[in-house]
């Protein structure tokens, strides 16, 4: 049996534990928080600053109950590519987009606290919110194959295989083998593996290593730069904001049922939205990308049982600190895809399973016809590639399986109140 213990929300775990717990939660959101600011061509310490600071205002605004690391979102690329390429102002434009969007995502949070959070039980009962939660790790599944090298490509590189197979090789079986405190950084040990590994494949060289950490200059300035309003511009981004809610519901749904604790309750869903949206306003204000709760640090959470808000919060201390110094930053950018994809295949495999394990632990009735189709065509939209646009964004996967989902809980409940169903 496991000697791994649970390492609660507000515990403090001594210094030589916490460096290396805070350190993993870094290195698991690196990878894919780092490439949302290369996608847009702006440089990647104002978004490593933005990712520490939107996190540690979440944990203050949510008063250190909720676990939650804030990286980059992949929800608004679509539309702030195409603003880059089609409006004058190009990304400061965007960044008009990020602070509406983020107001506009701290009203909701208001509407939330004055109505209450019921709904979500009407809309997204146990049947729908279990597949709409998996579908967040399912949905990512292939971002991390792609990221090691094993999809989307003619042939895939032997080297790059041994070394995803090493990092995800560690990462399983170290939860369960390895013993104490070993036992709570596996992913950590799995990342260092594996970067090991590409030294011993060949994948990566010492040479072009150092000379990338070399000329790296010591200290450097994260780029502010004040955004751009246009109507237009705002418009174009303003669908993101159904996307973001319901993955930030998702996430805070799949979050309580990791660390067993209803943080929809508790500290309460209004906190955690105004958190999650004013995070993404005021990286909107100084010139980084918007955050969002981010679900490689929730399947850390999974693997290790580490919960402390503590640790996340050394994590986004340490990504401050690593905006301004060059040559550290410089030294993880050099982490192949094949380490951060062998780390992602099970983070993202975890969050799917959690969503399972909703269907299991609320016991949910497939003998009902209702939670039978509910939950099919929730994973058939998700998985199908289905997508409905609205504006210049398309809405598609977890997200309009959450809107199908919704719909049909609500179709489901009015006629319930109308006594027209016989399946209860």
């Amino acid at each position: 049996m496991s000697s791994k213990r649970i390492i609660g929300i507000n515990e403090r775990p001594p210094l030589g534990q916490f460096i290396p717990l805070s350190l993993q939660h870094m290195f698991a959101m690196f990878g894919a928080s780092v490439l949302v600011p290369l996608l847009f061509g702006i440089n990647s310490s104002i978004v490593l600053f933005m990712n520490g600071l939107g996190t540690l205002l979440f944990i203050a605004v949510t008063k250190g109950r909720a676990p939650a690391y804030l990286g980059s979102s992949f929800a608004f690329i679509a539309p702030t590519l195409y603003l880059i390429q089609n409006h004058p102002a190009g990304f400061r434009a965007a960044q008009g987009g990020f602070v509406a969007v983020g107001l506009a995502g701290c009203v909701v949070a208001f509407i939330i606290y004055k109505c209450g959070t019921n709904w979500i039980d009407i809309v997204l009962p146990p049947a729908a919110m279990g597949p709409v939660v998996a579908l967040i790790g399912l949905e990512l599944s292939s971002t991390a194959a792609s990221s090691a090298g094993l999809v989307g490509v003619e042939k895939i590189d032997p080297r790059a295989l041994i070394v995803f197979l090493v990092t995800l090789g560690f990462a399983v079986f170290g939860q369960v083998l390895f013993r104490g405190f070993l036992s709570i950084i596996p992913i950590l040990i799995a990342i260092v593996a594996g970067y090991i590994s590409c030294f011993a494949t060949g994948l990566v060289s010492f040479a072009d290593v150092a000379k990338i950490v070399s000329d790296a200059p010591l200290f450097v300035l994260p780029n502010f730069q004040f955004p751009v309003f246009d109507g237009g511009a705002v418009t174009v981004m303003m669908p993101v904001l159904l996307v973001i809610l319901s993955e930030h519901i998702g996430h805070q749904v799949v979050t309580s049922q990791i660390v067993d604790r209803n943080l929809i309750k508790d500290p309460g869903l209004h906190r955690s939205i105004f958190g999650d949206n004013f995070s993404t306003a005021l990286s909107g204000m100084i010139g980084s990308v918007p955050t969002t709760t981010y679900g490689e640090n929730i399947g850390v959470m999974a693997v290790t049982g580490v919960y402390s808000v503590w640790v996340i919060g050394g994590a986004a201390v340490f990504s401050i600190i690593l905006s301004f110094v060059g040559p550290v930053a410089a030294l993880i950018s050099t982490i192949p895809g094949a380490v951060i994809g062998g780390i992602s295949f099970l983070l993202y495999g975890m969050i799917g399973t959690s969503g399972l394990r909703i269907l299991v632990d609320q016991r949910v009735d497939y003998g009902r016809s209702r939670n039978l189709a509910m939950t099919s065509v929730i994973f058939v939209t998700g998985l199908s590639g289905i997508a409905v646009s609205v504006g210049n964004i398309q809405i598609k996967g977890m997200a309009l399986a959450c809107v199908v989902g919704m719909l049909m809980g609500l179709v489901f409940f009015l006629l319930d109140k109308a006594k027209l169903t016989n399946d209860r």
